[in-house]
């Protein structure tokens, strides 16, 4: 596997390391509704390890001996100052904004949700987290505003929304940072909306991200 490094959309290196990544699941009420779950009363937050990230434009490798893969396209913070519980305003510390895939194993996690395990072998396998590169915060719109798109082979699967989030970005880096100090370097994934699917081999993927930036991966 290659040693993955945060990039700017510029394609200079960003000088930030590779952190976790903290997830949030259902964060969006129609993804939690097309999978049967139910919508959380406060987010759902589970850990990628840095081992997970991979670059969106070097390709998705399915292994087939591990069931299906799905896709969950989802807003991508990259942490450049330390938040904790007291921050006061934990958005300033957001260095970039990009986009990533929560790459799942659906029927292992499945299996592991109905005897009460974690979920992590199904979310945190390496490459687990294709990314794109990171846009500068200020280049990018609102909180409230931030919209983003999938295609896959040509057709729309996802399209979001944040003004759509069960919990704002702002909100939700606050109650993050109440269990788990977010680093510099770290990613935090902001929840997937409606749509997600199965990844199939050849498979071409088009991310539109948030400044209107288009980023493309294909399935191996």
């Amino acid at each position: 596997m290659t040693n993955y490094q945060h990039t700017w959309v510029d394609c200079e290196p960003c000088e930030l390391p590779a952190g976790k990544v903290v997830c949030v699941g259902r964060n969006y009420a129609a993804h939690a509704k097309e999978l049967n779950n139910p919508v959380p009363k406060e987010p759902l937050l589970f850990i990628k390890p840095s081992t997970s990230l991979s670059h969106i434009s070097a390709g998705i490798t399915l292994a087939a001996h591990r069931g299906e893969v799905h896709f969950e396209t989802e807003i991508a913070l990259l942490v450049g100052e330390t938040i904790g519980p007291d921050h006061s305003n934990p958005t300033s510390a957001v260095a970039g904004i990009g986009l990533a895939l929560d790459l799942t194993l659906r029927q292992l996690q499945t299996t592991l949700k109905e005897k009460g395990h974690p979920w992590e072998r199904a979310k945190a396998f390496d490459g687990a987290c294709p990314i794109t590169p990171f846009t500068p915060r200020d280049q990018c719109g609102e909180w409230q505003a931030l919209a983003f798109e999938l295609q896959i082979n040509g057709e729309t699967r996802q399209r979001g929304l944040s003004s759509d989030m069960l919990m704002s970005v702002p909100d939700l880096l606050r109650h993050i940072a109440q269990s788990f100090t977010l680093l510099p370097g770290d990613v935090v994934l902001t929840g997937t909306p409606a749509g997600v699917g199965v990844l199939i081999p050849g498979d071409h993927l088009r991310l539109t991200g948030v400044d209107g930036r288009h980023w493309t991966s294909d399935v191996i």
